[in-house]
């Protein structure tokens, strides 16, 4: 029996309170599924999915089923940059995830829908959807054209840099703010929520060849619908999430972000998510599938093109097509076949057809776009874990995103307590070739662990800095984020790692290929590694913890409870010292 009709038994007052919101006694009779979505007015990203939530449920109904709608707004890491409302951001990720799952088990449901399209949204869901394990079938909101120009979101950070620094007009600044977002979606470029569409399909959570669509298309609300008659299917068949996805599965997503260069981001939300599955995953995992896996996406801000015709070059079907030889196969999905399966069948659906039509329109090819397997970007992933006395637990560098020559390189210690000073240093140029911004106090534990986006765009537009200096931080970054930036230093500033007992003028060596972050010297001269042992030693037991920045509400919980971010910052539940 379905478990709502379980519990129409133990709770007599589910049917009157069901029929006094227009539910029928027919309706009471059939599979009932939660619609999820984050639906509202907060960003482009969320505020066109009340359609597509209507579009699922219009789906469940057509299969037989009576969806209930439920929402769960999120914030915008853009509208949220710059203040200290980006504190907020990872908070907001288990938030939701605990939301939804209040949504789940207060009413009880036989299977739900999710629908979600951005930085914390995404991951909240895939989350929610392996804590909860009805079910599920997850919708992506697909993402916005570029404005004018092929201008995109991410630029504008770089624009706003060279405004402060007296390079671009005030009006110039206005007109490239007006045109960036022409329409709703996610962000057209391959940032953390685009990143994280593409892994929701690549877990097998989504219907093939969905993440990435158009959001202004008919196709979007063509697959939620689709979407929401699956999720009655599997209602039935009662195939839940949890037989879905396996360790295999979050494999497969780890060698698509490897393909597609994705968002540091994914190794926090990934192995968050996988937790919730009850699935060993960590950031070291990254690092052992990136190595040697090709990268093939051309797609902004490490490639050419925006992320709108991400979809019309095959979109992920065609990323793990061309990868097939790396992927498992065999895994499960939520159309009840294999990955293998899936694949095959879209060959002979026409899918590839429509997808080259609708790029031919754009007067680009799928290769402008994905690139083939044996002719690559790059042959070592996008992502490498760097250990040392600076991040004896590790940290992160999406190296694809590195200019070359900044590899490996031995530079200057400029440390800062908070992203505000160190930003305020570079745009007046008191940072130099050479250097090693340092930001610190800025994990989850310091304070929420905000992105570094304005201080890696202000580098990244210098076209000196760019290439000689790197941003090393307990932070983390924005997808849309680029140049020498390593960041999720573990463990933090405010744990007592040893990144808080950086001091001015040490040397930093930074080696990506033999995977090392250390410090290497003090006051310009370089130490042995036992005396750098013996000097933090020294530092450390001078070092006074800091009182803690937020002590009440969401943040003061989120700051209490947080885990590393090495590995994935969730709300482990325990308060630590």
């Amino acid at each position: 029996m379905l478990v709502s009709q379980e519990i129409r038994k133990i709770a007599p007052e589910m049917d009157p309170l069901r029929m006094g919101m227009g539910w029928t006694e027919e309706d009471l009779e059939k599979p009932q599924l939660l619609v999820e979505s984050t639906f509202g007015e907060s960003h482009p990203g969320s505020a066109h999915l009340l359609r597509a939530a209507d579009s699922a449920a219009a789906g469940i109904r057509a299969e037989g089923g009576r969806g209930a709608r439920y929402f769960a707004t999120d914030i915008c890491d853009g509208m949220a940059q710059g203040h200290d409302g980006i504190n907020y951001s990872l908070a907001s990720r288990d938030i939701l995830c605990d939301l939804i799952e209040i949504h789940a088990r207060a009413t009880p449901f036989d299977g739900a829908v999710f629908l979600a399209s951005c930085d914390k949204s995404v991951p909240a869901h895939l989350m929610a959807v392996g804590r909860i394990n009805i079910p599920s079938v997850m919708v992506t909101g697909g993402v916005m054209d570029a404005g004018p120009g092929m201008l995109t979101l991410e630029q504008i950070g770089k624009y706003s840099a060279m405004y402060q620094r007296g390079e671009l007009s005030g009006e110039q600044l206005t007109w490239y703010k007006h045109h960036a977002c022409p329409s709703c979606g996610a962000c057209s470029f391959l940032g953390t929520a685009t990143t994280m569409q593409i892994m929701a399909e690549a877990l097998g959570l989504m219907l093939p060849g969905t993440a990435l669509l158009p959001a202004v298309s008919p196709l979007l609300q063509q697959a939620a619908v689709r979407a929401g008659r699956q999720a009655v299917r599997l209602a039935r068949l009662g195939l839940k999430p949890r037989d879905i996805v396996t360790e295999k599965s979050f494999e497969n997503a780890v060698m698509v972000h490897a393909a597609v260069s994705g968002s540091t981001n994914a190794l926090m939300h990934l192995p968050a998510a996988a937790r919730e599955f009850g699935v060993p995953l960590d950031a070291d995992s990254f690092d052992r599938l990136h190595r040697g896996a090709r990268y093939l996406l051309n797609i902004r801000p490490a490639g050419e093109w925006p992320a709108q015709y991400f979809h019309g070059a095959g979109g992920v079907p065609q990323v793990m097509e061309e990868i097939k030889s790396a992927l498992h196969l065999d895994v499960m999905t939520v159309t009840g076949k294999t990955l293998g399966e899936n694949l095959e069948e879209l060959k002979r659906s026409g899918y590839y057809e429509e997808c080259a039509r609708e790029l031919a329109a754009a007067g680009l090819s799928r290769t402008d776009v994905i690139r083939p397997f044996g002719d690559p970007i790059g042959c070592d992933g996008a992502v490498a874990v760097l250990r040392g006395n600076l991040a004896p637990e590790g940290c992160v560098v999406k190296h694809t995103a590195v200019p070359r020559e900044m590899f490996r390189a031995t530079l200057r210690a400029r440390p800062f307590d908070c992203e505000e000073d160190a930003i305020a240093a570079v745009l007046s140029h008191r940072i130099q070739p050479g250097d090693a911004v340092i930001i610190r106090y800025e994990g989850p534990r310091g304070s929420g662990m905000p992105e570094m986006f304005y201080t890696t765009e202000a580098i990244s537009s210098d076209e000196a800095l760019g290439r000689s200096i790197a941003l090393i931080t307990d932070g983390r970054f924005s997808g849309a984020s680029k140049g020498p930036a390593v960041g999720h230093v573990s463990p933090e500033a405010a744990q007592g790692g040893p990144i808080a007992l950086v001091e001015e003028g040490d040397l930093v060596q930074l080696d990506i290929p033999g995977r090392v972050l250390r410090i290497c010297g003090v006051r310009g001269e370089e130490k042995s590694e036992e005396d750098i042992q013996r000097i933090l030693a020294e530092r450390r037991a001078r070092w006074q913890p800091r009182p803690p920045k937020y002590t009440q509400g969401v943040l003061g919980l989120y700051t209490r409870h947080a885990a590393s971010p090495m590995k994935g910052g969730f709300m482990d539940g325990e308060e630590k010292a």
